[in-house]
């Protein structure tokens, strides 16, 4: 059984940054994007083993954790990385695992 809603809102926001993150593909995506160093115009899926329909969901997914920005240009999808979103998410992920990493105890 889930039960999301007895979890702070900080933890339901780790597990849903971690859960699109969770994909290679989405990383794959993420990755590209970053290497371009601009925005991509055009259709990714070019560049990636995965079909135009799978790349538009996993682009999806991306979009609505806001960790990339696609604007309408004519015809194509202008995509790019959101680097304060993801700073941001990266930064919460961070500041839970110090606090895990930090723990006094250890069981090895």
């Amino acid at each position: 059984m889930r039960k999301p809603e007895v979890f702070d809102n900080e933890l339901q926001e780790l597990a849903e940054f971690a859960k699109v993150i969770s994909h290679p593909a989405r990383l794959a995506i993420l990755k590209y994007l970053a290497e371009t160093k601009t925005c991509i115009s055009g259709d990714i899926s070019d560049k990636l083993p995965l079909s135009r329909t799978t790349v538009s969901q996993h682009l999806k997914e991306l979009r609505d954790m806001g960790l990339i920005h696609g604007e309408i240009d004519g015809l194509k999808i202008n995509y790019c990385l959101c680097n304060s979103t993801i700073n941001d998410r990266l930064e919460k992920f961070e500041d839970f695992f110090h606090k895990i990493k930090s723990a006094d105890i250890s069981c090895c």
